[in-house]
């Protein structure tokens, strides 16, 4: 595999490998900054509420119980 390479064709593909990764490297801030939708990490507040009713359910409240003293819609 030794290819005879000079400088201009050397400095050619350098110029190309810096544009390809300039288009990579926004494409990479694009999915970097991106709102994320769809099922989430379980943060702290979120394993509060679940555990809240969990003890609710457990204790054996009804799930329109349950809504009601959270206020969430039923």
């Amino acid at each position: 595999m030794d290819k005879v390479i000079n400088i201009e064709e050397a400095l050619k593909r350098i110029e190309e490998l810096e544009k390809e990764n300039a288009k990579l490297r926004e494409e990479l801030e694009y999915y970097r900054n991106r709102k994320l939708s769809g099922r989430q990490k379980h943060n702290a507040k979120w394993m509060a509420i679940y555990n809240d009713f969990v003890v609710g359910y457990e204790s054996g409240m009804t799930m329109v119980e349950i809504a009601k003293r959270n206020n969430v819609s039923e």
